[in-house]
């Protein structure tokens, strides 16, 4: 896999690169501002891209509002996305055009480097990988309005298991029930959505998105 990084804190950066190098990732370029990341996502044509949230000149959101750009120049194009802090309207718009290939990973995540290697590999392989914490920030901060509010307890449960990118299988280990029985509740997730049938994958990211704006 070959990933464009970008971060500002140059210490962070090169020792970002030595752990993705030493576990088969391929850092084709590290820069530390977005428009650096635009130009390098251009001229390298990386597999995904990594990036801050804030970056030179203002330290607000110009790591984002860039890899909102790339992914629109590249509808689908995987970025994992790296904050010190829970931004909450930042995590929304990532994933608004719910395609997928999307991450957000708070920084303590990277010291688990089975974590961040895996969810690396996740987004890149166009699925999504959100923080446990980002997700709880979010539901905590959301109105919990119908039909969200139709959702059992363990569909609930399924679904943040989803946003956080895991597989049936996963999810189906992390509850202690059977994979079928997660089907089911995705399933049901589905319906009480109002997700028709479709590629099950767009309706997984769909479901997310639903989840992680608090109603649907």
């Amino acid at each position: 896999m070959r990933v464009v990084l970008a971060e500002d804190l140059y210490l962070l950066r090169e020792g970002l690169t030595h752990l993705l190098n030493a576990h088969g990732v391929e850092v084709v370029a590290g820069v530390d501002t977005g428009q650096a990341l635009l130009d390098a996502i251009e001229s390298t044509r990386p597999d995904a891209a990594i990036v801050d949230v804030r970056l030179p000149p203002g330290f607000t959101d110009e790591g984002l509002r860039a890899a909102i750009q790339a992914r629109r120049r590249t509808p689908g194009f995987p970025v994992l996305v790296l904050s010190q802090y829970v931004e909450q309207i930042y995590a929304r718009e990532l994933i608004a055009e719910g395609s997928g290939g999307v991450g957000y990973l708070l920084k303590d995540r990277v010291f688990d480097t089975h974590e961040f290697v895996g969810a690396l590999r996740r987004v890149r392989d166009g699925g999504t990988a959100m923080d446990p914490e980002v997700i709880a920030k979010l539901v905590t901060g959301s109105a919990h309005l119908p039909p969200m509010a139709t959702l059992t307890a363990r569909e609930r449960d399924v679904l943040g298991l989803m946003a956080e990118g895991r597989s049936n299988a996963a999810i189906a280990a992390g509850l202690f029930i059977s994979e079928g029985t997660v089907g089911k509740h995705i399933a049901a997730v589905f319906a009480k959505l109002g997700l028709a049938a479709s590629d099950d994958h767009n309706r997984r990211v769909l479901a997310v998105l639903a989840y992680l704006d608090g109603s649907r």
